[in-house]
């Protein structure tokens, strides 16, 4: 199974393809990438993509590749759930340019009114505290921090917070 495509009134929620590799890997050497995992060298950004977009036939759900409706790439939607995570996620990803522009929030909509469509009955977002912008996100889109929910395996409450999302919540 690959990614469905989703449309949204700017945005194209699509399969990733080949040359998000470069744009993925360009930010994921850099300092932005501190709240998701990074800096990282190539070889293991191509390792995390590989398994988000093989996720999509092993588990039904994976990411998505986010471009304006010019094709440009702008970032990065998913719902995944890696071996070391306790529950499926909704995670997100934008490039520098891509930012400020409502983009994150429009993508994150759409992925969930299609995991609430496939069945799912909650996500969750598991967010670096100091990730102010990602925070803000998580509860505009409706999500209420959850204390007493599992952390991925090796993270603490100090460097990870849960961000739990419910259908009622993004309607």
């Amino acid at each position: 199974m690959t990614a469905p495509v989703i449309e949204t009134p700017r945005l194209r929620l699509r399969p990733h393809i080949a040359s998000d590799l470069d744009a993925l890997c360009d930010l994921f050497e850099t300092d932005r990438s501190r709240y998701m995992g990074g800096p990282l060298p190539r070889k293991l950004v191509w390792r995390w993509i590989a398994s988000e977009v093989a996720m999509w036939d092993l588990m039904g759900h994976g990411s998505w590749g986010i471009t304006a409706q010019d094709g440009t790439f702008l970032g990065q939607v998913g719902i995944m759930r890696p071996p070391h995570f306790p529950e499926c996620e909704i995670g997100w990803t934008l490039l520098d340019h891509a930012e400020g522009k409502g983009y994150a929030s429009e993508a994150a909509r759409a992925a969930l009114d299609w995991a609430w469509a496939h069945g799912f009955d909650t996500l969750v977002s598991y967010i670096h505290p100091a990730n102010a912008r990602s925070v803000a996100l998580a509860e505009r889109l409706g999500a209420v921090h959850d204390p007493h929910a599992a952390l991925p395996e090796g993270d603490t409450a100090e460097d990870t917070h849960v961000y739990r999302h419910r259908p009622e919540a993004n309607r």
